[in-house]
């Protein structure tokens, strides 16, 4: 049995600010026979609306495929029209699994005209029906949380390091270049396995396999 929660972020493609405002409950999945309801009012750059239920049981442990949730992910996320950018898995007060997703750039395009709202709630409806249907999460209830990546996104995949050059980004290393593990600067793209960026106003450049993580700058 699954709760549901659908969250909203800014992402990198959105430029004006969300108004407040006030959600109200709906029913998520056909397997709930209970639903406690959570409102949330909308702030400017955050609304959420959640369904939750019975805690996790303590000390449960199961294996999870998270390749195959992915994959099932995908596969919504193309009938709606938008992408997977990440997939997280947490197990703490409450099991979570959490989908970032985005709109990609149309041709031609740098950047992507940001989701909405009713992409997350259209995403988390059909994703939580496969997820049940084919067993994917098994043990105890769990939280599906689907939102977007945020202006601080994550920089994931080498085609990221393109799509955003020109933004301002933190990189950690998990080996040391020019004798740092971290650098803050302007990406510059992605070009033979090497990430360029602007830092100081000199150029460098490190393989995109020494990245440990790495993550846009919020700019004002």
């Amino acid at each position: 049995m699954t709760a549901s929660r659908v969250s909203w972020r800014p992402s990198a493609g959105l430029r004006f600010p969300v108004p407040k405002f006030i959600l109200a409950s709906f029913e998520v999945g056909r397997k709930f026979k209970w639903a406690r309801a959570h409102f949330f009012v909308g702030c400017e750059n955050e609304a959420a609306l959640e369904f939750s239920g019975p805690p996790a049981n303590k000390g449960f442990r199961v294996s999870m495929d998270l390749d195959k949730i992915r994959e099932a992910a995908e596969r919504v996320a193309r009938s709606v029209g938008v992408e997977v950018v990440d997939v997280e898995w947490q197990v703490g007060k409450q099991r979570l699994l959490r989908l970032y997703i985005d709109r990609p750039p149309l041709p031609g395009q740098s950047a992507g005209s940001g989701i909405s709202h009713s992409d997350c709630e259209a995403v988390s409806e059909q994703l939580n029906v496969i997820l049940d249907v084919e067993d994917l999460v098994p043990g105890p209830a769990y939280i599906l949380e689907v939102s977007s990546p945020g202006l601080d996104r994550k920089l994931l995949k080498p085609s990221d390091y393109e799509r955003f050059a020109g933004r301002l980004a933190k990189v950690w290393l998990n080996e040391p270049v020019e004798n740092t593990k971290f650098f803050e600067g302007r990406l510059g793209g992605f070009t033979d396995g090497l990430v360029q960026m602007s830092v100081r106003d000199r150029e460098i450049s490190f393989p995109f396999a020494k990245v440990r993580k790495a993550n846009l700058v919020v700019e004002f």
